[in-house]
């Protein structure tokens, strides 16, 4: 598996990113744009955009906090132990649904000069906080994106203009919602209100919650990691994108 770290010219800045690329083969590969967590870049991301990339895609792993500056890599279990808010909170009010998605024109305009690269349409993948910029991509790029999975994403059917709910009219592709019973940023209402805007938009979607899990069960840095269901939602999507892009 190959990893490449490199810089990317956003319409705000120069974005560091992160390219993972299957580590047998030559390619081409269908390409995942894999929108990080509040808790930003770090060694817990690299294992699971590596174990994406080696499942046969190209993946492009951006460092949406950019605009916030330098930062030293976040440990989880360390910041859960006092004020972990006080921490991420100004580094999560450096971006948005929408600055992430103007950002998404740069990762994909340099997908596009990669001879490693299925052409076609790409995949989007988003934890927490990246789940509602993975489906904002999808709502803002229908023409590129075909694939969306958001895992334990949050505040994705608010009243805020930034709600990726509100693009559910434009989303071509074939959605994944997977939600945790046990999320105070995606309550049951919440979650009502997104599927019936997608299925208001008539897009394809299959929306799941994983009975007790919480907040971040896929990432295996937090506390409340459940193996055996992030294992589960790796096969849902997994299954989506080899369905999808092929």
């Amino acid at each position: 598996m190959a990893h490449e770290r490199i810089s990317l010219r956003t319409k705000d800045g120069d974005c560091a990113a992160h390219v993972m690329t299957p580590e047998t083969g030559d390619g081409p590969w269908p390409a995942v744009i894999f929108y990080m967590d509040a808790f930003a870049i770090r060694p817990a991301l690299f294992g699971m955009a590596e174990r994406l990339a080696n499942a046969g895609y190209v993946v492009l792993l951006p460092d949406l906090f950019y605009r916030f500056g330098p930062y030293e890599a976040l440990v989880p279990k360390e910041l859960f132990k006092a004020d972990f808010r006080a921490v991420i909170g100004p580094m999560m009010a450096s971006t948005d649904n929408h600055k992430a998605a103007s950002d998404t024109e740069a990762f994909l305009a340099y997908l596009d000069t990669r001879a490693d690269v299925k052409h076609g349409r790409i995949g989007t993948v988003g934890l927490c906080m990246g789940g509602g910029m993975a489906l904002t991509a999808a709502g803002m790029f229908p023409d590129r994106v075909g694939a969306v999975a958001s895992f334990h994403g949050g505040n994705l059917a608010t009243d805020m203009s930034v709600s990726p709910h509100l693009l559910a009219p434009k989303i071509e592709a074939e959605v994944y919602i997977a939600a945790a019973d046990n999320d105070h940023s995606y309550p049951p209402e919440m979650a009502e209100r997104l599927e019936q805007a997608l299925t208001n938009a008539k897009v394809q979607y299959r929306a799941e919650t994983y009975a007790g899990c919480a907040h971040g069960w896929m990432k295996p840095d937090f506390p409340i990691y459940d193996e055996a269901e992030a294992e589960r939602g790796w096969r849902k999507m997994l299954a989506l994108f080899g369905r999808t892009l092929g």
